[in-house]
């Protein structure tokens, strides 16, 4: 049960709420073994790393994730009260025909397009918002997240920092994953499963095929903990045999974990061997492209479209974590520009913060005419703009390995996999660092240390 007015704690207090002595020593343990810690692990930031986790509330990271799952549900709903099939709710949102490869335009909404999703999550005042919902199984930053805080986590333990103290990591992501794609897919036990990526997108490390794959490695490993026998390859070298089954590595593959973005896909033959498989029926995949067009920020301005008619807690809820959102047309626009200081636009369909307009970081030109421009070419929307709560954190610099503590603006992106809670990744921004919480603009990547 969701409690409307739930009195969240503050970001710093479970950090805070540790001896004094642990702090210092998960800090100093931190910036002397960053190298350790960070091996691998997806940044553009070429100046710092993060000496310690986020540390937060466990009751509070539970409150979270009911009001993440809940607020999924509501989205379903949204866009079912307006669309019965993938096509027409692609036609609503005014997504061209093929944008969204992949995609079954006759298959129904229904609630197994919420197999899995992660909210970007900032705080402001303390009480979380969510500024964005990614519903699809390409949710990047995931093997990043579990890797950096395990890493913590056994570095803590080797060293006894935390033994006798109530913290622990939170729970592992890609298990969870492991576990939803053998459930909704009702996969057997040894199902062969490709992950199947595009090395032509935009992701540090993905220029050298062979070494992603092989830091990879130790997912495969874990999958078969799980009964999966996970093949990760290039999208592109798929191919399909006589049966119209999808082959990758050389075999034909029982499913397909597809952890490319839909609408960014580079288009290659391995892509139209996926197309051919799925539309012969012979390829399970987790998920349906269909779970992309969830997604699509205008479905934050239908649920505020429609928050008169819900019931009176879904209201509540949508009010307190939702920032209003409206379709960014030519009818709003003279306000848009009037209420510069109070406002950011996005396109409906974007990702990474690409062509964000935030009001208050603009000249008044640079926002009139980003504003004309994202109304002439449409598929934009309008939203509250919310500043970000700073937290302290600490880090290390890495040419002279001092140590700093800042405050910093950073946000959470918990992941649910079958509706169930797992991990979450934490974007931390940096000394100096903009407001812009994104891998581009340099911020660091971690998973998070729960509290009891």
């Amino acid at each position: 049960m969701i409690d409307p007015n739930y009195p969240w704690p503050p970001l710093s207090g479970a950090w805070a709420a540790l001896p004094e002595s642990a702090r210092a020593a998960m800090v100093n343990s931190g910036a002397a073994a960053w190298e350790q810690v960070f091996h691998g692990r997806a940044t553009y930031n070429k100046q710092w790393r993060l000496a310690r986790p986020p540390v937060l509330a466990a009751d509070a990271w539970r409150e979270l994730n009911e009001v993440c799952d809940r607020l999924a549900q509501l989205i379903l709903d949204a866009c079912r009260r307006r669309a019965d099939t993938a096509g027409a709710l692609r036609r609503l949102l005014g997504v061209p025909a093929g944008e969204t490869r992949l995609l079954d335009e006759s298959e129904p909404l229904t609630e197994a397009l919420l197999a899995a999703y992660r909210p970007d999550v900032i705080f402001t005042d303390g009480v979380p918002k969510f500024v964005e919902y990614n519903i699809d199984s390409s949710l990047g930053g995931g093997f990043d997240a579990d890797t950096v805080i395990q890493r913590f986590a056994r570095l803590y333990q080797e060293r006894g920092i935390l033994d006798d103290l109530p913290v622990r990591a939170a729970g592992s992501l890609l298990d969870q994953r492991f576990v939803a794609i053998r459930e909704e897919l009702r996969l057997p036990d040894g199902a062969r499963v490709a992950l199947l990526m595009d090395f032509d997108a935009d992701y540090p490390g993905l220029d050298d095929p062979e070494t992603f794959i092989r830091i990879l490695d130790p997912l495969a490993v874990r999958a078969s903990d799980f009964g999966i026998d996970l093949v990760i390859a290039p999208v592109s070298t798929a191919t399909v045999d006589a049966e119209n089954r999808l082959v990758v590595a050389g075999a034909p593959v029982d499913a397909l974990f597809r952890l490319f973005v839909p609408n960014r896909v580079t288009p290659t033959a391995g892509l139209d061997a996926v197309a051919l498989a799925l539309a012969a029926g012979t390829l399970p995949m987790f998920v349906s492209a269909a779970a992309w067009l969830l997604g699509n920020k205008t479905t934050f301005a239908w649920l505020w479209e429609d928050v008169d008619t819900l019931a009176a807690a879904d209201q509540a809820l949508i009010r307190r974590h939702v920032p209003y959102t409206v379709p960014l047309t030519a009818a709003v626009l003279d306000r848009a520009i009037t209420e510069q200081a109070t406002l950011v636009a996005k396109p409906a369909d974007g990702s990474a913060g690409h062509g964000v307009l935030l009001g208050p970081e603009l000249s008044p030109a640079d926002w009139a005419d980003g504003l004309r421009a994202a109304v002439e070419q449409g598929g934009a929307i309008l939203q509250e703009y919310l500043p970000t709560d700073r937290v302290s954190m600490d880090f290390v610099h890495i040419e002279t390995g001092d140590t700093v503590t800042a405050d910093v603006p950073y946000s959470l992106a918990p992941y649910l996999f079958g509706r169930r809670s797992s991990g979450a990744l934490a974007r931390v921004g940096y000394p100096g660092c903009d407001g812009v919480l994104n891998l581009a603009h340099g911020v660091l990547l971690t998973g998070v240390l729960l509290k009891s």
